[in-house]
């Protein structure tokens, strides 16, 4: 309790800048790491084989993420569970909880990897690829679906730690994974290219990496976790409606990101072909590895933010969200700058093809164009989850992911000749539609903080 009291004194009274560091840096940490994986794979297929494989990789990207929302609805939904059966003292709830979230994904788990494993190349086919691409994608893939059970158990299980308190215990087990995976990848997509099968070690090095972090995190509830302990291994009525419940959002964003990026690559394809589709997929690589640091700084900020209003601080919260606005800001120099300057050098560590890199350059320039206001938009939605304004950021989040983006990114291409160039610029289109959305619903809702702290000094 005194440790609790001591957070909230912290939330209530340290500088915003000091907040923004202390609460935001090991969250980025965190994610970074998580986002190492499938990253590194990329950039060592790319570098060890070919643009064709690393393309492969990248197309399989978006159907990873049915591994990565299954884990996510089991292991935000159970946290959630958790914590409040925790703050209740509710221990015969905590001890179902790993239990039944094994329970979950041994049933969940095999059916991604049954169905998955059947409707591979179907599901490749989606995203528009063909030929070797396609081959390449669905030997990668096919791999990964086969280690589903241990990807999600282990994915879900490290929420659980999260959701216990013990951040750097699990910050700890989910980086020993990624190290493992960045080391495994070029030694075992080297021994493997001797028999051509480069593609699948790049594949079996995130599946083993994954088995050793799930195994790891085992270990933990079986002999070392003091509050959350394996007993019983089944499905508890009493929890699964609950789980699903508050799991069911946290997967949408996974969802979401699959369609769009999926989308995005068939327009490529049909408008560009194989080429387009691999100097896509090294762009969106980065792009998704740029926004790890502004979800996790968007983490950071929601605590602050919904602390102080909680205790009717309103002034402050406008001065955190100014500050964390700032600051994120200025953080995205560091990829905008360097990726604006050198968009050439940033391909190629994906694309070893001089003449592909070229052909890109200008269309990635375009892609990431708006990426410097992302932090905003980003700190708006979260502000307004944090406020309990959940619809308003809801909004946002639709609009920015499926509403707006997915009928551009189809659209664009016809207009004025753009072809293939309309996929890169739907994406900085839709940027710019949420910005200033994003800058009418902060107005508005500042104006009604203000109007909460006159109130509150009468």
């Amino acid at each position: 309790m005194a440790q609790k009291q001591d957070i909230r004194t912290q939330l209530l009274t340290a500088s915003p800048f000091q907040l923004m560091l202390s609460l935001s840096v090991p969250a980025i940490i965190g994610m970074v790491v998580v986002g190492l994986y499938n990253f590194m794979d990329r950039v060592f297929v790319g570098q060890l084989i070919n643009e064709v494989a690393m393309g492969a990789v990248s197309i399989s990207y978006p159907f990873t993420l049915i591994n990565t929302g299954v884990s996510t609805l089991i292991g935000v939904g159970s946290a959630s569970v958790l914590s409040r059966a925790i703050g209740k003292k509710d221990q015969n709830t905590v001890d179902k909880i790993m239990g039944n979230l094994i329970a979950m994904n041994l049933i969940l788990g095999a059916v991604i990897t049954i169905l998955g494993m059947i409707f591979t190349r179907q599901l490749l086919s989606l995203s528009g690829a063909e030929g070797e691409i396609l081959n390449h994608a669905e030997r990668y893939l096919h791999i990964i679906f086969a280690g589903s059970l241990f990807v999600n158990f282990a994915q879900s299980a490290n929420m659980i730690m999260r959701g216990e308190g013990i951040l750097k215990k699990a910050m700890l087990i989910t980086g020993t994974g990624a190290v493992l995976n960045i080391i495994l990848d070029p030694v075992m997509i080297t021994a493997m290219s001797a028999q051509g099968k480069g593609i699948e070690g790049a594949a079996y090095a995130t599946v083993v990496s994954q088995i050793v972090t799930a195994a790891i995190t085992l270990w933990y509830f079986l002999t070392k976790s003091k509050v959350v302990r394996i007993h019983r291994v089944r499905l508890e009525s009493s929890l699964i409606s609950e789980i699903l419940g508050v799991g069911f959002s946290a997967m949408l964003m996974q969802v979401m990101t699959m369609v769009q990026q999926t989308t995005l690559y068939h327009v490529a394809a049909r408008h560009g072909g194989d080429t387009w589709q691999i100097i896509l997929g090294a762009a969106l690589s980065i792009q998704s590895f740029t926004m790890i640091p502004l979800w996790g700084a968007s983490q950071g900020f929601q605590p602050a933010a919904g602390t102080n209003y909680g205790a009717k601080q309103y002034g402050r919260v406008k001065h955190i969200t100014r500050v964390f606005m700032i600051g994120v800001t200025v953080f995205s120099l560091i990829f905008y700058i360097p990726i604006q300057l050198a968009p050439k050098t940033i391909l190629s560590w994906f694309i070893k093809d001089a003449g592909i890199v070229s052909q890109g350059v200008a269309d990635f320039r375009i892609l990431f164009s708006t990426y410097i206001l992302l932090g905003f938009v980003l700190m708006v939605i979260t502000l307004m989850q944090s406020l309990g304004k959940a619809s308003k950021a809801s909004v946002l989040v639709m609009m920015r992911q499926i509403i707006l983006f997915v009928p551009l990114a189809i659209l664009l291409p016809q207009i004025g000749g753009l072809g293939v160039h309309g996929v890169f610029l739907a994406p900085a289109v839709t940027d710019l539609i949420i910005l200033a959305l994003a800058v009418v619903m902060l107005a508005g809702e500042f104006r009604n903080i203000s109007k909460l702290a006159t109130q509150g000094q009468r």
